[in-house]
């Protein structure tokens, strides 16, 4: 399965990242899935380097789960109104 790559607004105490601590504001989730194994990742609105939200990668027991992970990850962490 493809990556899924969705827009969201962080909310207040933004998003935890292993590389890089917290991130905040408008920013992107992707989700790879290899092997099942999920990779959540984020990055700045148009920048170029991602980095791991801290927790969010897991095994998936079914590929076809991938979709249905993702926008539980992107429900969570999209919270514009805090």
């Amino acid at each position: 399965m493809a990556d899924l790559s969705s827009a969201f607004v962080a909310g207040p105490g933004g998003v935890m990242t292993d590389e890089v601590g917290v991130v905040t504001g408008d920013l992107e989730l992707r989700t790879t899935l290899d092997k099942g194994e999920l990779c959540a990742l984020v990055r700045y609105e148009g920048a170029e380097e991602w980095y791991a939200v801290t927790g969010a990668s897991c095994r998936l027991a079914d590929p076809s789960d991938h979709q249905a992970v993702h926008a539980v990850l992107l429900g969570v962490l999209n919270r514009p109104e805090g």
